[in-house]
C-alpha cells in the first residue's frame, strides 16, 4: 500500500472514530415524547384515581384521560448527540433546548419542587372548579409553600404564611399574587400582608429579575381550600399543572348522576383555575399522540393550544376547544346527545 493510500486510510479511520465518539457526547437538549395516560374516573395500581368521602357519588362510564409528556435529558443526565438526532427525525417527539424545561434561573431541584407544588395546586384547583360549577360553597386562602434559596423572599416569607393582600389589594388566588409581583420592575419592593400564626403584619420584599427579565421574589405559593367533603386524587409520579381540567371533569362526573362521557374515551389537557378557566400547556403534540395510542377519540384542547394542535393532530382524534370547565361540560353533553354545538379548534 502506498504512503498516500495509507495516509487516507488512517485519516478516514480517525474521522470515523471522532464521529462515533462525537455521537455519544452529552448535549444540552431534552427529548420530549408521548407519556402514559391515566383515566381520572378509573384506577391506578388498583386504587381509584379520585376518591370522594362525605358526599354522595354516582357510577361512571367511559374514560376521562389525563395525558403526560415523558422526557429524557436535563442538567444531571444529559442525552448524547445520537439520541438527539434520533429525536429530530421522529415526528412523534420533540427535541428542545435544555433551558426550556430547566431554566438557568432555577436549579433542577427547584424545578422538581415547583412541579410537585403545581400538581398539588392543580388538584385543589380542580376540586374548587368542580364545586364552583356545581354551586357548592367552600373556603379558600393563599399561603407560602416554600421560598427559593438566595432569592429575596428567602428569610422574609416563611412556609405556611397566609398572604391576604399584595400592595394593599386583596388576594383572590395565586395568580393575583403572581400578577402583582410581575407588574413591578426588577428592584422594586412588594408589600405582602401576611398572617403567621396569630400575628398579622406587612412584609416588604424586594424583587429581582428572572431569566426573562420579569420581576420575581422567589416564592412558591399554593391555594388552600376548606371543602365541605374530602376529595383525594392518586396519580403516582406525575407533576405539573396540566391535568387540572381532566381532574375537574372526573370529580364532577363522580358527583353527578349520569355519565358525562356517554361511554366514550375522552382525553384532554389544560390547567384549571377555581373559576373554571382553562389555561394553556406544553407538549401538546406529544400528549395527543399518547391520547390516541390509549384509545381516545376526542381531545379537549385549551384555546391557546388549538393552532399548534391542528398542525399535529393524529388521525382519528377529534379536537374540541375547551375555554372553561363549563364549556367542556357543555361540549361533552353535545357529543353525548347529538344536540347543540361542539366548539372546534381552528387553525391559526
Amino acid at each position: 500500500m502506498s504512503r498516500r493510500a495509507l495516509t487516507l486510510l488512517v485519516a478516514g479511520f480517525l474521522v470515523l472514530a471522532l464521529g462515533v465518539a462525537g455521537a455519544f457526547l452529552p448535549v444540552p437538549y431534552v427529548v420530549l415524547s408521548p407519556g402514559p395516560t391515566e383515566n381520572t374516573i378509573g384506577e391506578v395500581d388498583k386504587k381509584p384515581v379520585i376518591t370522594i368521602t362525605g358526599h354522595q357519588t354516582f357510577p361512571t362510564k367511559g374514560a376521562l384521560r389525563l395525558v403526560t409528556v415523558a422526557y429524557q435529558g436535563g442538567p444531571s443526565s444529559r442525552i448524547d448527540l445520537l439520541t438527539a438526532l434520533r429525536g429530530w427525525v421522529d415526528p412523534t417527539v420533540a427535541v428542545v433546548p435544555e433551558e426550556t424545561i430547566f431554566p438557568k434561573s432555577r436549579s433542577p431541584k427547584e424545578v422538581e419542587e415547583e412541579n410537585t407544588v403545581e400538581m398539588t395546586n392543580s388538584q385543589d384547583f380542580a376540586t374548587a372548579a368542580a364545586l364552583t360549577e356545581l354551586k357548592i360553597p367552600f373556603g379558600m386562602k393563599v399561603s407560602v409553600a416554600s421560598t427559593q434559596k438566595g432569592k429575596p423572599a428567602d428569610g422574609k416569607l416563611k412556609q405556611g404564611d397566609e398572604i391576604s393582600e399584595v400592595d394593599g389589594k386583596p388576594v383572590v388566588n395565586v395568580k393575583t399574587v403572581s400578577d402583582a409581583v410581575k407588574a413591578h420592575k426588577p428592584g422594586d419592593a412588594v408589600a405582602f400582608t401576611v398572617t403567621r400564626g396569630k400575628d398579622k403584619s406587612e412584609v416588604s420584599v424586594p424583587t429581582v429579575a428572572d431569566g426573562d427579565g420579569q420581576a420575581v421574589v422567589g416564592v412558591i405559593m399554593q391555594e388552600s381550600y376548606k371543602f365541605p367533603f374530602k376529595v383525594d386524587i392518586n396519580v403516582g409520579d406525575v407533576g405539573g399543572p396540566s391535568a387540572g381540567l381532566m381532574f375537574s371533569l372526573g370529580i364532577l362526573d363522580k358527583l353527578t348522576p349520569g355519565e358525562i362521557t356517554g361511554g366514550k374515551d375522552i382525553a384532554g389537557t389544560g390547567t384549571i383555575q377555581a373559576s373554571g378557566e382553562v389555561g394553556p400547556i406544553g407538549g401538546i403534540a406529544q400528549k395527543m399522540v399518547g391520547a390516541r395510542k390509549s384509545g381516545a377519540t376526542v381531545f379537549l384542547t385549551p384555546p391557546d393550544n388549538c393552532a399548534e394542535a391542528m398542525k399535529a393532530v393524529p388521525d382519528g382524534l377529534r379536537l374540541v376547544k375547551a375555554e372553561t370547565l363549563h364549556a367542556a361540560v357543555g361540549a361533552l353533553e353535545a357529543l353525548r346527545t347529538g344536540k347543540g354545538d361542539v366548539p372546534a379548534c381552528a387553525a391559526g
